[in-house]
């Protein structure tokens, strides 16, 4: 069975979240797109939000989030109880923050990242497991 992914991005990040979604498509993952639909400037809380209450309340797996710097996305979606949101734009990252940090949301900054280096990012993070032990710990810290 494969992963439900919730993905959601502002303007900025519209031109890398629409081949991510093919991507994701391709790779037989189900995908629920919150927006935004074009380049026309947008909020990207409007987009964070809703793709973060869909992880947090189990409906959807794992959630991709992207904006210019991945910077805001990441901050909205760490408000939600239960949302790890990594901020990642290389390889390394995406292992580790699954491995040691359980992040079950991972924010690409579309201004700042290959549009294949995203692909690899995302393939990894997706695949993946969290390694527990001494990390279950520190992960269980982050709820306050």
């Amino acid at each position: 069975m494969s992963k439900k992914i919730a993905i959601g991005g502002d303007h900025a990040g519209f031109s890398l979240k629409e081949p991510l979604i093919e991507w994701l498509q391709n790779h037989h993952y189900e995908v629920k797109d919150f927006g935004t639909y074009s380049s026309e400037s947008a909020d990207y809380a409007d987009f964070a939000h809703p793709v973060a209450a869909a992880v947090e309340n189990g409906t959807f797996d794992v959630g991709v989030l992207v904006c210019g710097s991945a910077q805001g996305v990441a901050i909205t979606a760490n408000k939600h109880q239960g949302i790890r949101a990594a901020l990642v734009w290389d390889t390394p990252l995406a292992v580790l923050s699954r491995q040691h940090n359980d992040a079950n949301v991972i924010c690409l900054p579309a201004r700042f990242i290959t549009q294949e280096t995203a692909f690899a990012c995302l393939e990894l993070f997706l695949n993946t497991e969290f390694e527990g032990g001494r990390h279950a710990a520190r992960v269980a810290k982050i709820s306050c």
